[in-house]
């Protein structure tokens, strides 16, 4: 049952909270990606995202602080799923031709993830009057969608067609096979 007392400040401080929570996480999992990437523009892309990451945390701090809050994280569900979601791809993808693919998909679930999140806290912010809070979380959401761009440049420009094109080669070599038999 829903409270009566509740309101968008508190859903504001329960998001900062999930989301606080969710960078960690994410701060955690990224060297797994980092390492298991075999294209070095992914690694770096990856690599960057993390320091990056590693600045969102401490503007969520700052967040926390403007808002008279002390910083702290709430579990986050959503995130450990899709996370977990990425480990399970890393092990039945990683080192074929497709793993990089796989960890750009992994990384876009997490960017949009974000992106939504920062995306409603922001509106909070602005709709309560927090104009220094909503311009951190604004500064926090350009540098997601830039690194879903990012992936998406990557994916595009060469990493899935390259999956594609060891996947159709590999094919033609069965199709082979198969006609000298």
């Amino acid at each position: 049952m829903a409270q009566q007392d509740k309101d968008l400040s508190d859903l504001l401080e329960h998001g900062l909270k999930d989301i606080y929570y969710a960078e960690k996480a994410i701060y955690k999992a990224l060297p797994k990606m980092i390492e298991a990437a075999a294209d070095e523009e992914l690694r770096d892309a990856i690599a960057s995202h993390r320091d990056e990451t590693e600045g969102q945390i401490e503007t969520l701090e700052r967040v926390f602080e403007a808002m008279g809050k002390k910083p702290s994280g709430e579990k986050c569900d959503a995130i450990d799923g899709i996370l977990k979601e990425g480990d399970s791809l890393l092990k039945e993808f990683g080192g074929t031709a497709a793993g990089d693919a796989a960890i750009i998909f992994a990384s876009q679930a997490v960017e949009h993830y974000e992106i939504t999140r920062y995306g409603s806290l922001r509106s909070y912010a602005e709709l309560l009057g927090l104009e220094d809070v909503a311009d951190m979380l604004n500064d926090i959401l350009e540098q997601e969608v830039a690194a879903d761009e990012t992936l998406s440049d990557l994916a595009e420009d060469r990493i899935n067609e390259d999956a594609a094109g060891e996947v159709d080669e590999a094919d033609t070599d069965e199709d082979e096979e198969e006609a000298d038999a």
